[in-house]
């Protein structure tokens, strides 16, 4: 099997030529590596000396150094001088100052195939800047990671649209950035002037560890690919009282707090039918975040393989979890990604009601069902936004 080239490799390779004599600008993190570790700003800055003028940084910094929600990260400059703007602070939108150092936006940045991951709404953000702004947007590709054959979930509802969701997409989407890039642009009344530099050698059911890329965490939670993969399920915790394993060496694969008891929770969801998974009953001491210095116990959650849907699976989880300890079971009130009044869960899950379902006992295979037609409709639209077979 031939190893996938990403879309920075073709760009330095060849199809960087036309913008040689452009003022680039790189929308980037530390996960924007070549096949050999070497980062992207510096393979850019070997091969058209003096193009990039301005670096701009996503959700945890430039760097990845920032953790979790709501930290923001600060405008800086490189060791060579050039500004580093960051995209996650007092504004997420890059604005006409920042703009008008560049004629060419580059944006590589691995994204984790979830809805929720923040990524994709800044690149959505640079899109409609962009446009109104006379610059280029150049998505250098990447695949996802969880591949790109599977769909699962609900269509974001209008109502529920943030920083963690701005399109009607479901939680998990199979698009790589680029397609996503696609799929948001033809919906912006002003599109901007798009430009997608496709991998080589990546078919949609390929994940990530056959594409014979390197990993590089693309933010500070999400060490393996195993942990992308339980990810757009897993993610609905951060609006919870529950673990998500964060302060420890499994996040999101982990699940937990101080008053569940594993044996409970597990009896429970094997009366669940949970494709392509398996659990082991955890204990877990997180360092930082939640319960920091508490004993959690609860899973650690295991994909097998592509049947596995996590979606659905945590939804079984959280279902189990507020049946079993209702009184001891919190939502986390707000803010959450700088929204300050919508329940946080409510953002995650794209939807206001379905919460309120699940807690009143409707069985998870219903509420499955009963996004079947919004995830037709999806795969509909999406179709004429696919780069790979």
């Amino acid at each position: 099997m031939k190893r996938t080239v990403s879309g920075l490799e073709k760009f330095l390779k060849k199809d960087g030529a036309p913008y040689r004599k452009a003022r680039l600008g790189l929308l980037a993190n530390q996960a924007s590596v070549g096949p050999e570790y070497t980062h992207g700003l510096e393979l850019l800055d070997e091969a058209m000396p003096g193009a990039v003028t301005a670096l701009f940084g996503p959700q945890h910094g430039w760097a990845g150094e920032k953790q979790d929600n709501m930290v923001e990260s600060n405008h800086g400059l490189d060791r060579r001088g050039r500004p580093i703007f960051s995209l996650y602070g007092e504004t997420r939108r890059p604005d006409r100052a920042m703009l008008a150092q560049i004629d060419v936006l580059l944006i590589d940045l691995a994204d984790v195939g979830a809805r929720v991951y923040t990524f994709a709404q800044t690149m959505s953000y640079c899109l409609e800047e962009a446009a109104g702004s006379g610059v280029e947007v150049v998505i250098l590709d990447r695949p996802n990671p969880i591949g790109g054959a599977e769909v699962e979930g609900n269509i974001l509802a209008a109502d529920c649209r943030s920083f963690v969701g701005l399109h009607p997409v479901p939680m998990r989407h199979g698009l790589t950035m680029a397609e996503m890039a696609l799929y948001v642009n033809k919906r912006l009344k002003r599109p901007a002037a798009l430009n997608c530099i496709t991998c080589d050698n990546w078919r949609r059911g390929r994940y990530f560890p056959q594409t014979g890329l390197p990993w590089v965490l693309p933010s500070p939670n999400m060490p393996t690919c195993d942990c992308a993969w339980v990810y757009p399920g897993q993610v609905l915790w951060e609006a919870t009282n529950v673990s998500e394993g964060r302060g420890t060496t499994r996040p999101f694969n982990l699940v937990g707090a101080p008053f569940i008891d594993a044996e409970a929770l597990l009896r429970g969801l094997k009366k669940i039918d949970l494709p392509g998974v398996r659990f082991r009953k955890a204990h877990f001491q997180p360092t930082f975040h939640k319960w920091v210095g508490a004993v959690c116990r609860g899973l650690e959650l295991f994909p097998l393989d592509s049947s596995f849907k996590p979606y659905l699976t945590s939804l079984a989880i959280l279902g189990e979890i507020v049946r079993l300890w209702p009184d001891q079971f919190q939502l986390k009130a707000p803010p959450y990604e700088y929204e300050f009044e919508r329940r946080p869960i409510d953002l995650i899950l794209g939807e206001r009601t379905l919460f309120d379902r699940l807690a009143g006992g409707e069985d998870v295979a219903a509420l499955e069902e009963s996004w079947q037609p919004g995830l037709r409709d999806f795969l509909d639209q999406r179709a004429e936004c696919l780069l790979y077979e």
